[in-house]
């Protein structure tokens, strides 16, 4: 089972506070161990929405909203891409986590979507195409 594990952003992240040495070195030691373990797929830390642009879907037209985007209990500031047996395996790691944030936080646990999620509308045409996509993309 693929999860997306999102470390969501504090005052503190969209301030650009940046981690100590202290907590960068456990952070690395739990992804090293994560990587050890097979799990980790990929992850990065992200800069704070004062950075980032928002692209707004209106039907046919798009808009750009250049950030920060408020209501920082909702924005990721971070992702972690894991291959785990389920999600209760998931949570055991997530449990492991130092905490990445100066003050409390949260971390949320997204199952990603397989093709096989969406049989009763795969068409064998769709399917072609969505399994070449995915043989490009770099892993």
């Amino acid at each position: 089972m693929r999860v997306v594990v999102f470390v969501k952003a504090t005052a503190d992240s969209e301030n650009d506070v940046l981690p100590t040495t202290e907590l960068l070195e456990a952070m690395g030691k739990y992804n090293e161990e994560l990587i050890n373990a097979g799990i980790m797929l990929g992850g990065e830390g992200l800069k704070a929405t004062r950075h980032a642009k928002r692209v707004h879907f209106s039907g046919s037209d798009r808009s750009v909203i250049d950030g920060p985007f408020a209501e920082t209990k909702e924005i990721v500031a971070g992702y972690w891409i894991w291959e785990v047996r389920d999600m209760d395996e998931a949570v055991e790691w997530v449990k492991r986590c130092p905490n990445p944030m100066f003050t409390e936080s949260d971390i949320d646990i997204r199952p990603v979507f397989g093709l096989e999620d969406f049989a009763s509308e795969m068409t064998p045409e769709v399917q072609a195409i969505h399994e070449g996509n995915a043989k490009r993309v770099p892993s």
